[in-house]
């Protein structure tokens, strides 16, 4: 591309057809990295931007307010549609239909500075020359968003993530990197990389203020203060302004106070040791780094600024700052393969950014470890969390969308309103300017503008109960989403089963067959079984204290073997000339039982640890001298039996398995094998390690149900919200806990869901089997107790139980099958990481509100995924999870849902409260102009401020209920019972406020309104007065009306500041109202009434209407529903899982038992 915008021909771009757009969809590029976002070019028009600059002028700044609310109308005014290659404007609209103007930026690369840079792609895929003067110029195109860098690729036709340069590698590519880089080539790809620094931008006051006061609910603000200024309404306007003032100024504040946190807490700047490609090492700024520096992590730890792939050496790494998860975790060096290299596929190989390595091991005695940067600035692990708060996903929530909705349709009733007012003001000979300024002035009482503000009032509320609770929430309009979830994911190993595992016994192999179960592992004889037990860890030392798997160090604990780390060569030496992670010594001879003596310990001097995905660890050892070397494996007994040679597992391990795991034990098996004498130890790969192993037995582990569990899953499933478990444990000790918690009922059935995928010689298969064995025993009693507490899941009887290994066949070749056997899985095991995510986002396909609760550790895309996440974590906030509890049970989860639907209720309540205000003064202001007059300026303070403000922001405190309700509360405002109950209450708060403007008329002494009064409002005056008493015991019976108690709230009088507020501001206005000529009633401009018989008439009628609408709103809570559901029939739910549930139910055939199911474009070909 040349300076002058021309495109150079054969660079891929966006079709002629349409040459300002391009959507860029990772999916159809192949890469991860290609922007995901809508892209259309434009090109700045100089005659145009002067253009623009007049209009601002000439519109007094208002075209640029214009601007900044419709960004692309700013873009279509100052430039001009062209292709993307030749665009310095861009226009993106994201995922969720957000638009966004972005300026693409160019910078000046030395040529030849592209062959410094090694990744997936060449130079000419994403680099521009540019002939200037004959000398070639190198141009790197490219801009920023969301702190991350997007640069231009011709070949594709799109911006793609600069991270796109560092992926492809292969494990045997990082590897490489090992010698470092040069100077040169560092410098290089710092030009193309940038910083790495995580920038969390803080504007400055003056920014944030312009920005703010731009925002549309000010800009309303704005325009309705110098509209009240206009029409004298001084004190109201004054007040108005000084209330705003005050908020921005707080709102500003809390916005740079939480940006300069944020920014401390997401900038990390420190030393680094960095090799470089001559052997030297030099100490660098963090700031400098660059994917593919080969850096060294010092002995005594370091707080991680960048992602990495560890080559060399051992690391212990807190990772609670990214998982919740207090348990420090050990990185190994990266195999040496052709693996394409992943941060997640390789996670117990990859530091990642944010986190603390607490010590390191290098390849010698008093060497840090080695490793090499993988992703700096955003694109890092920690990069990714601080954008998620930066930027977060709009919550789609169908109560704030029709909020906004509503908003629009108070709107149209302000403009009817308009019309209504400038008829009545030109029918009574009022003054042009006085018309438009008291007909524009409906539209300020219509439409609240703080309508947004007091929805929110009840979110804060419980939000600061959750705190006191120990319930920490980064995302408040979630709080809400959490009163609709109809579905609850658990984690199961420390969420709902304790954290800590007690050793049960261990059941040894001899021969062929099982051993009797030996309950204390010291009691078994020297040999293999007592070796893989002490060694088959990751468990490090921290000074004196180990720490690592809180199973592992039970299980170190039950061998009473101790844990040593060499610190000098002379410790080393003892094994000879390996390289000695670890030594496990064996007890003092008095310390063993009696007829058990072991005196040789053993040296780990090769580790693999444990991964999510493979369900297994290994280790290599070797005795005194370097002799005598083993491996051994631990992990899920079906996964080290599939590691084995056959004839060593024996015939009854399925049975013993299940019979254990059906008993609620947690089962791990061992196996080993004698290491070849050639083999050589410090290059060996897992794969070599791990084959052709020995049985050697299992382990048998207890892990005990938490006592609450079972309390709180009970109370869901009365509650109609469906409790799932997701584990990667074994599927019988899965279900065995599933029936201690009561997940599932002792009399449901459990059919388990079988599902494998095609092999050389057979197609894909699905297969529904029941559960072999009899359920456990439960009394009549207690049956009967069940029956009535309504515990069977949407009324099915049966539940299915599905492996990760299933549940992968099933999504990839019976995807027609998913949905309904994701209605009736209520236990998936083995299930990995991503899997757990995937299957949250599925149950969401379903219209499933998905909540999650679980530790944090292997669970982050799941807990980030799901509607509600609840990160079970010691941290006050974590950035795995919009929640985190303190407490380490899931006694959450009810309060959860029960805070949310309080807070939704009470949304609701103001909502209907602030509308119907809205509409209240509406009417008193139209009757008024009716009869050629208005309220006063300090009437209507006294309305917006001392009454409905006070009540809005108390009316919001009442705290949620004790139980869950089987019902959900509703999401739509727009639902026919909230439509017709404004409407109903509108039309009885009108007649009210006519009757007593007619009362007021047919009184003897009445005196007309004097227009000929020079005073335009004519105050005092008897019609104001009428209208004014019993508005504003309208505003106060409102609020109790709209306010909802059972079954999601406490009663109200559980409110004592409001039940105090209002008991005040009813006594207020019955003093004003029964008692006259006061300085308030002359301040307030009323006229002094003294029949008391009228004056208790208009109680009398305020209380009737009163009585009226609470009878009318109750009628309306019951009979709604019911009414709705006459006249809807049998119409089906927009809900796919009710529609799913409803055809299941009547479909008494399905699932299909014991029969194979094919998928259907496979057929089976007989040949005779």
């Amino acid at each position: 591309m040349d300076t002058s915008g021309s495109y150079i021909q054969g660079l891929g771009g966006p079709s002629p057809t349409d040459p300002g757009s391009t959507g860029q969809n990772s999916g159809s590029t192949g890469t991860s990295c290609v922007s995901h976002m809508d892209v259309q070019g434009y090109k700045t028009v100089r005659w145009k931007v002067w253009f623009c600059r007049l209009g601002a002028v000439c519109s007094l700044g208002l075209l640029l307010v214009l601007f900044h609310w419709r960004p692309r109308l700013g873009v279509l005014a100052r430039c001009t549609s062209c292709p993307i290659p030749m665009a310095d404007t861009l226009l993106l609209r994201d995922s969720h239909g957000q638009q966004i103007v972005i300026k693409v930026q160019t910078e000046e690369i030395e040529q030849g500075s592209f062959d410094h840079v090694r990744g997936e792609l060449e130079e000419d895929e994403w680099s521009d020359n540019v002939q200037l003067h004959e000398e070639q110029k190198t141009l790197l195109r490219y801009y920023v968003f969301e702190g991350m860098r997007y640069v231009w690729m011709p070949k594709k036709g799109a911006f793609c993530k600069v991270s796109v340069l560092s992926e492809g590698w292969t494990c045997a590519d990082l590897h490489c990197f090992q010698c470092g880089l040069t100077q040169l080539d560092q410098s290089s790809r710092r030009q193309i990389f940038g910083d790495n620094i995580i920038d969390v931008p803080v504007k400055s006051y003056l920014r944030l203020l312009v920005e703010e006061v731009l925002n549309p609910f000010y800009v309303f603000q704005v325009f309705s203060i110098i509209l009240w200024m206009s029409d004298k309404y001084y004190y109201y306007a004054a007040c108005i302004l000084i209330i705003s003032f005050i908020s921005i100024a707080v709102s500003l504040y809390e916005i740079r106070k939480q940006s300069t946190t944020l920014r401390n807490m997401a900038q990390l700047m420190v030393q680094v040791t960095v090799r470089r490609a001559s052997g030297e090492e030099e100490c660098v700024s963090s700031v400098e780094l660059v994917p593919g520096d080969c850096v060294i992590i010092p002995s005594g730890g370091l707080l991680l600024p960048f992602d990495a792939a560890l080559l060399a050496g051992e690391c212990m790494v807190n990772e609670s700052m990214l998982t919740g998860e207090s348990v420090p975790v050990m990185k190994t060096p990266l195999p040496e393969n052709s693996v394409r290299y992943g941060p997640e596929a390789q996670r117990r190989h990859t530091l990642f950014c944010g986190t603390q390595v607490i010590q390191a091991k290098g390849t010698s005695v008093g060497k840090g470890a080695v490793a090499v940067v993988t992703r700096t600035g955003f694109f890092t692990a920690k990069g990714d969390l601080v954008s998620s708060i930066l930027y977060p996903q709009p919550v789609n929530f169908r109560f704030y969308q029709d909020a906004m909705k509503f908003l629009l349709f108070l709107g149209g009733v302000a403009l009817l309103g308009t019309i209504y007012s400038i008829v009545m003001l030109y029918r009574s000979n009022t003054a042009w300017p006085q018309l438009v300024i008291r007909s524009l002035d409906i539209v300020t009482i219509v439409v609240p503008p703080a309508l947004p503000a007091a929805l929110t009032t009840g979110t804060l509320y419980a939000q600061r109960r959750l705190k006191k609770k120990g319930v920490f929430c980064i995302s408040p309009p979630r709080i809400n989403v959490c009163g609709k979830i109809s579905l609850y994911c658990f984690d199961k190993t420390g969420t709902l089963t304790e954290e800590g595992l007690d050793v049960w016994g261990v059941k040894g192999v001899s021969g062929t067959t099982f051993d009797e179960l030996v309950p204390d592992p010291r009691l078994l004889p020297p040999g293999p079984m007592v070796m893989a037990l002490a060694s088959c860890h990751s468990v490090a030392l921290l000074g004196d204290q180990p720490i690592g798997d809180p199973l592992e160090l039970k299980m170190i604990e039950s061998t009473g073997w101790e844990l040593e780390e060499p610190s000098d060569k002379a410790g080393m030496s003892e094994f000879g000339s390996y390289r000695v992670l670890a030594v496990m010594r064996p007890p003092a001879a008095e310390f063993q039982p009696t007829g058990v003596f072991i005196s040789q310990p053993v040296a780990i001097v090769r580790r693999f640890p444990f991964s999510s995905a493979l369900q297994r660890m290994s280790v290599v050892t070797v005795g005194p001298g370097g002799a005598s070397a083993h491996s051994f494996l631990k992990g899920a007994p079906e996964m080290v039996a599939s590691h084995c040679v056959k004839e060593s597992v024996p015939p009854q391990f399925s049975n013993t398995l299940r019979e254990f795991a059906s008993e609620g034990f947690r089962v791990l098996a061992l196996a080993y094998k004698e290491m070849d004498a050639q083999a050589d130890l410090k290059n060996i790969s897992r794969v070599e390690v791990e084959k052709n192993m020995l049985f050697l037995g299992l382990l048998v582990m207890k892990n005990q149900v938490k006592p609450e569990s079972a309390e709180v899953i009970g109370a869901l499933r009365r509650a109609q919200i469906r409790p799932v478990m997701v584990t990667g444990d074994n599927i019988l000790t899965a279900l065995n806990v599933a029936q201690s918690c009561r997940m599932l009922s002792p009399h449901e059935q459990v059919i388990f869901v079988h599902a494998s995928p095609p092999a050389a010689n057979s197609m894909a298969s699905l297969r529904f089997q029941q559960r072999d064995g009899s359920t456990a025993t439960i009394s009549t009693q207690e049956t009967m107790d069940i029956l009535e507490q309504g515990l069977y899941q949407n009324s099915f009887k049966y539940h299915l139980a599905i492996n990760g290994k299933s549940f992968a066949a099933l999504c990839d070749h019976f995807p027609e099958y998913l949905p309904k056997v994701l209605m009736r899985v209520t236990v998936y095991a083995r299930m990995s990481p991503d899997q757990k995510t995937e299957l949250v986002r599925a149950l969401q396909t379903l219209n499933y509100r998905v909540g999650m609760c679980g530790d944090g550790a292997n669970d982050c895309g799941a807990l980030r995924a799901a509607d509600v996440g609840v990160s079970l974590s010691e941290a006050e906030a974590s950035v795995a999870s919009p929640f985190t509890s303190k407490s380490d049970n899931i006694s959450c989860v009810p309060l959860l849902i029960r805070e949310g639907r309080c807070s939704l209720v009470t949304s609701f309540s103001l909502f209907k409260y602030m509308a119907l205000y809205s509409l209240i003064q509406f009417a008193s202001v139209l009757i008024l102009y009716t009869v050629k007059t208005d309220l006063g300026d300090l009437q209507f303070l006294f309305f917006d401020l001392a009454v409905v403000t006070v009540l809005a922001i108390v009316m919001g405190r009442g705290g949620p209920s004790d139980e869950l309700h089987p019902q959900r509360p509703p999401a739509s405002l727009l639902a026919l019972p909230v439509l017709s109950s404004l409407l109903l209450h509108t039309m009885l708060l009108v007649l009210s406020q006519v009757a007593a403007l007619l009362i007021t008329t047919s009184q003897e002494w009445y005196i007309p309104l004097n227009s000929t009064k020079s005073d335009s409002l004519h105050l005092p005056n008897m019609e104001d007065t009428s209208i004014f008493a019993v508005s504003g015991f309208q505003y106060i019976f409102v609020s109790i009306v709209v306010t909802k108690g059972y079954p999601y709230k406490k009663p109200l009088f559980h409110n004592v500041v409001f039940v105090i507020v209002l008991l005040i501001l009813f006594g207020v206005m019955f003093w004003l109202v029964l008692f006259r000529n006061t300085f308030v009633h002359t301040l307030l401009e009323l006229y002094e009434i003294t029949d008391m018989n009228y004056n208790l008439l208009l109680v009398a009628l305020a209380a009737l209407n009163f009585f009226i609408c609470y009878l009318l709103e109750v009628l309306i809570e019951r009979c709604a529903p019911d009414c709705l559901r006459f006249l809807r029939g049998n119409r089906r739910s927009k809900k796919q899982y009710k529609c799913l549930d409803a055809l299941l139910t009547g479909t008494p055939s399905w699932p299909p038992l014991d029969q194979l199911i094919y998928p259907p474009q496979c057929s089976v070909i007989g040949v005779s």
